[in-house]
């Protein structure tokens, strides 16, 4: 879980987009993450900056992509 101090800028989540597939992501605070739902992928957000590094993304499976969305469309 994340602290408040993980929360994002609301102008940069307006500019934040997937490195590789150039879409756009959901941020989850409760979760520390960015969600590709494409790519069934989440970037992590730590310390408040956002990893936006393919490299350390993590696929997350359809059970819990459909936990991440549930969470974003909430």
């Amino acid at each position: 879980m994340s602290d408040t101090a993980d929360r994002l800028d609301p102008m940069l989540l307006e500019i934040l987009v997937c490195p590789e597939d150039k879409g756009d992501l959901d941020y989850l605070p409760a979760e520390g993450v960015l969600l590709n739902r494409r790519l069934s992928r989440t970037y992590p957000v730590r310390g408040g900056i956002p990893v936006m590094l393919i490299e350390e993304a993590s696929t997350v499976d359809e059970t819990e992509l459909a936990r991440l969305i549930a969470l974003a469309d909430a």
